[in-house]
């Protein structure tokens, strides 16, 4: 499984040592870190945004989103980038978004759409026998990971998009799902958060630590674990905390 560790990491100094030899999950939000991520990271993912837009109640500016990645999708560190989507959004207007990224450029063999968990299932068994790789965004009423209605959710998900031995029926990535208490339950390809950027200031106090080794540690901690291969239905211990 690939850990993509999101930005933006301050100070810079600190951003290249996580990002040093490891993956990197770049927003249009804050893209001003991607020309030192892409020279350092193995690879890099670039993410529309929409998670900031949708906690700030901003519209996505999808035609310069679309400029950006095409931009920096011949780089040989480009991995993929996620089609714009509107996370409190109806299907139809997440289908409208997908049609629209169609018509700007992008391929779609490096593009990868969002399935929202308040959508239907039906929309899900499409997507995975549709798209090499689709992406899972918690949203309305399952919008904070981890908790138990959300692992019933994920639950109800997987059935879906798994075949019956539980084995993912696309590449499955988890969008702000990389605490290791979710992802070593989930057979996932890849997840991302920005747990390091948010945390290393706080772990390097309680800790003693520079912020340098406090992001290595943090970042240790996640990568010491990797994804589960199959789907087994849900783990003993549900109601996790938010993890981002």
């Amino acid at each position: 499984m690939i850990h993509y560790h999101g930005g933006p990491i301050t100070p810079l100094a600190v951003a290249d040592t996580v990002w040093r030899g490891r993956h990197a999950f770049v927003s249009w939000e804050n893209p001003d870190q991607l020309p030192m991520a892409a020279a350092v990271s193995q690879s890099f993912a670039l993410d529309n945004g929409a998670f900031s837009a949708w906690t700030q109640g901003k519209e996505l500016d999808v035609e310069a989103y679309a400029a950006w990645v095409r931009e920096w999708m011949h780089h040989p560190g480009f991995d993929w980038c996620v089609i714009p989507d509107k996370i409190d959004g109806s299907e139809q207007e997440n289908v409208a978004l997908i049609a629209q990224w169609r018509e700007l450029g992008v391929p779609f063999a490096v593009s990868v759409p969002v399935w929202h968990l308040h959508e239907s299932l039906d929309r899900l068994a499409f997507m995975v026998t549709a798209w090499p790789r689709i992406a899972l965004g918690s949203s309305g009423e399952y919008a904070t990971v981890g908790n138990a209605k959300w692992w019933q959710r994920m639950d109800e998900a997987l059935r879906v998009a798994c075949d019956k031995d539980g084995r993912p029926k696309c590449k499955l990535h988890g969008l702000r799902m990389l605490n290791p208490e979710v992802f070593s339950c989930l057979p996932l390809a890849s997840a991302d958060s920005t747990n390091v950027a948010r945390n290393h200031d706080r772990e390097s106090v309680r800790y003693r630590l520079t912020n340098h080794m406090a992001a290595l540690v943090i970042s240790g901690r996640i990568e010491a674990t990797s994804g589960a291969s199959t789907w087994r239905g849900l783990p003993q211990q549900v109601g996790l905390q938010d993890f981002l």
